[in-house]
């Protein structure tokens, strides 16, 4: 048994001695050469990074500047009485469109139609008058001829009919008058346009002029003014864009649009038709208005807008998504990538926004701009570019 296991043993041994001897042979030092070459070799290269950059395209757009401001109607009139006396009438519905001449209220007429009867009769009474002093006067002058009339009694005669020639004058004035406090006794409407209530009611006694009560008002309604301040910086930038230097010339033929509070678009148009002739110092605006067209009604006086003023057209602007746009606390910026895939950060200023895309000048056309993989780019970082046409990109996103 023991003779056994030591032939085992010695057959070990020599199949270890001959197995080692084998590697020494065939493989000299494998192990230490192995990793000695993991050591010494250089690590496998980690492939760039993929973004998705857009190429920067012109476009060419028309040029603004906005403005809030308020609509005024273009005549706003306060009615009252122009005689005094009891309102007995009103002759309208509050709010309803009223026409110039539409008749509004009534005063009692009696008072002044006794009045202009009483004119009346004094101007029939003076033109007897009238007649009577030119018959004595005709009777003055034959007697006169004749030598049986002193001078003074030819005077006397002629005084009287001059006289009574401007009671007559006097006489149709004192009617005039009463026929006008007649016909204010009826109170018309002054300007077409929509109505308020009636501040007084019928039963009322009433005074006449400024001093007495607003019994309504009027405000019209087509067209309609937008009111807005305008800087003194954008006034200048007008004055340098007018061909001749003619501010209002230039703001007449610009086309503007208002918006109202709720709206994405600016769809009722119209034109600047009036700017004040002086800055206001204590603000350092100066007011304009424009004018537009309210056939509908939808505009109101009071009502909150904003107005875009178009300056220039067709003028031509880079555009890059807006979403490529960084923000720190001292500026704008984008990362754009090269020909090489080298990623740089360039400081932009920003324009118009417009369907996702945001007008910049700091970029070129054609330039190539992060917008997907932001996170994996920085300065002098290396990219590999997956690039996409503005046009697509607008296309993708619909």
């Amino acid at each position: 048994m023991k003779k056994t296991k030591s032939l085992y043993a010695g057959a070990a041994l020599a199949l270890l001695a001959a197995g080692g001897a084998w590697y020494g042979a065939g493989q000299p030092g494998l192990l230490q050469f192995a990793t000695a070459a993991e050591a010494s070799a250089p690590p496998a290269a980690v492939p760039a990074p993929e973004v998705g950059v857009v190429r920067a395209a012109i476009r060419e757009v028309s040029e603004f500047d906005e403005f809030t401001g308020r609509f005024e109607a273009v005549d706003e009139v306060a009615v009252r009485a122009r005689v005094s006396g009891q309102l007995t009438a009103v002759h309208f519905e509050p709010g309803q469109i009223v026409e110039k001449g539409d008749l509004l209220f009534t005063i009692d007429p009696r008072p002044f139609e006794t009045v202009l009867a009483e004119a009346e009769a004094r101007l029939a009474e003076a033109r007897a008058a009238l007649k009577l002093a030119h018959v004595e006067l005709e009777r003055q002058i034959k007697l006169s001829d004749r030598g049986h009339a002193s001078r003074s009694s030819l005077d006397s005669a002629q005084q009287a009919a001059a006289a009574a020639k401007a009671a007559i004058t006097g006489a149709e004035a004192a009617v005039e008058r009463a026929w006008l406090d007649l016909e204010f006794s009826r109170i018309h409407a002054p300007v077409s346009g929509r109505i308020s209530d009636d501040a007084v009611n019928a039963g009322n006694l009433i005074s006449a002029g400024a001093a007495g009560p607003a019994l309504t008002t009027i405000v019209s309604i087509d067209p309609i003014h937008f009111v807005f301040d305008a800087t003194e910086q954008q006034l200048l930038n007008y004055r340098r864009s007018a061909a001749d230097g003619d501010i209002r010339a230039f703001l007449n033929a610009a086309p503007v649009a208002v918006s109202l509070n709720g709206e994405t678009d600016f769809g009722h148009t119209g034109k600047v038709d009036f700017i004040d002739n002086r800055i206001d110092s204590a603000t350092g605006t100066i007011r304009g208005r424009a004018v537009l067209e309210n056939e509908t009604g939808a505009l109101v006086p009071g009502m909150f807008g904003r107005l875009r003023l178009t300056t220039a057209s067709g003028v031509p602007r880079v555009f890059i998504p807006e979403r490529a746009i960084g923000s720190d606390q001292a500026e704008k910026f984008v990362w754009v990538v090269d020909a090489g895939g080298t990623v740089s950060r360039r400081a932009i200023t920003l324009g118009e926004r417009r369907s996702g895309l945001r007008s910049v000048t700091g970029i070129e056309a054609d330039e190539l701009v992060v917008v997907d993989g932001l996170h994996m780019v920085g300065p002098g970082a290396t990219v590999t570019a997956r690039v996409a046409e503005l046009e697509e990109l607008q296309v993708a996103s619909r």
